[in-house]
């Protein structure tokens, strides 16, 4: 490591594996900074599929990814969780990362932490400690089966220990800013800008009838399942791309799949992702209004943009934000022909009928509609674009003091709490 080459400790919430926040913001700050990543603890009681098949061991893992990358793979007691284990995560991990410090020589400038482990302010003078809210983690404890209350305390803890604060969401930023007596600055999820690939697609998806829509990412119980049957009824078919969490309405959901006009596609490449997209005529972000979502940032409505696809979305606040911003940068165009918000199902399916066409009654011949429909592919990729990792990442980096280059008229002011 060069003497000047700034290292970032990055305690991520998720495994390296999993394409997340984390993975995606971490890997683009690698222009900024050496990274020493931090899975999320593990245990010899974690599942092999939340460990992504890596062996059982007692110990930590340390492995290189690459010359900007460098892994920790901590270990915790059995039952996480529970009552008395729990107290024991936070000091283990601690005492995992200082570890590695001493195996690797690593001198960190920064440390990143997306999840309210008692992780932060322990690392010396000098070391930025940042808080990055990728979730709204109060608000998601029952579906993760968790105490509201003890994550609320270890939320003003790690709130309070942090010298930067930034949030995923308007809402999250909102409650933040109120909880630390400071403007918090918002940072969303972002995308990654393509173009269709060209990779082929399963017979059943190009032989569905159009026009199609598409939900692609994770799907749980986030998901109002009643609204995605409703748009089946209604005609449209469905191209279904993503891990199905088997706790989330199994039968439902098995029948589906079942229907002629779905096709489930299960989980693929992430590389892959875009062409499943570009196999549909639209994406839809059909998600419940819970607390929950109301503070996330959906990643899959910048995906559709970013593959040349219309989104239908739920009316929730980051959507909204999105939709602002769409109608602040294209003022030549219709937002409502890329981007729709609904708050009901009615005015969903009305949104999917005004982008995609009515089921069973396809466009009339028209020498214009190829274009039309090039020209809409073209405007969602051009915003998509204004929502990449990389610039999340640059705004990231500038608020832990990485940089000095970030533009502030890309992001708005830190100083005000605006958008990074």
């Amino acid at each position: 490591m060069n003497a000047g080459d700034p290292y970032l400790i990055w305690m991520a919430n998720k495994m390296w594996e999993d394409y997340s926040t984390d993975r995606h913001l971490a890997r683009e700050l690698e222009r900024h900074a050496r990274i020493l990543w931090v899975d999320a603890p593990v245990s010899l009681a974690t599942s092999a599929r939340g460990r992504f098949g890596a062996p059982r061991t007692l110990w930590p893992i340390l492995s290189v990814l690459s010359d900007r990358v460098t892994r920790l793979t901590p270990t915790a007691l059995p039952g996480i969780t529970r009552f008395g284990v729990r107290a024991t995560t936070a000091p283990l991990l601690r005492a995992q990362v200082r570890w590695a410090l001493r195996r690797t020589g690593i001198q960190p400038c920064a440390v990143v932490a997306t999840h309210l482990q008692d992780v932060l302010g322990r690392w010396g003078s000098g070391v930025v400690n940042a808080l990055h809210g990728t979730d709204d983690y109060v608000a998601g404890a029952g579906l993760m089966g968790l105490s509201a209350s003890r994550l609320r305390a270890q939320e003003r803890r790690a709130v309070a220990q942090a010298d930067v604060v930034t949030a995923i969401s308007p809402l999250l930023a909102e409650r933040w800013s109120a909880l630390r007596g400071a403007p918090v600055p918002l940072i969303p999820n972002g995308c990654t800008p393509v173009r269709a690939s060209t990779h082929a697609l399963p017979p059943a998806s190009r032989n569905l009838p159009r026009p199609v829509a598409g939900l692609v990412g994770r799907l749980n119980a986030r998901i109002d399942i009643d609204l995605v049957e409703a748009i089946v009824d209604a005609g449209f078919s469905l191209l279904v791309v993503g891990p199905h969490d088997s706790r989330w309405e199994p039968g439902r959901f098995a029948a589906l799949t079942r229907r002629p006009n779905v096709h489930y596609a299960g989980r693929v490449p992430e590389d892959e992702t875009p062409a499943y997209i570009a196999a549909t005529d639209i994406g839809i972000t059909p998600y419940l209004d819970s607390p929950f979502n109301r503070a996330s940032f959906p990643r899959k409505t910048l995906d559709y943009l970013s593959a040349g696809r219309p989104t239908v979305t739920t009316a929730l606040p980051a959507a909204q934000w999105l939709l602002n911003e769409l109608t602040c940068s294209d003022q030549n165009g219709l937002p409502g022909r890329i981007l729709a918000l609904a708050d009901d199902h009615a005015g969903f399916i009305n949104a999917m009928r005004y982008i995609a066409g009515d089921p069973g009654k396809p466009h009339q011949a028209d020498d214009g509609l190829a274009d039309r429909e090039s020209a809409h592919a073209d405007r969602c990729r051009a915003f998509a674009a204004r929502h990449s990792w990389s610039r999340r990442a640059d705004a990231l980096a500038a608020a832990i003091g990485l940089t000095a280059n970030t533009s502030a008229a890309a992001y708005g002011d830190v100083r005000g709490g605006g958008v990074l």
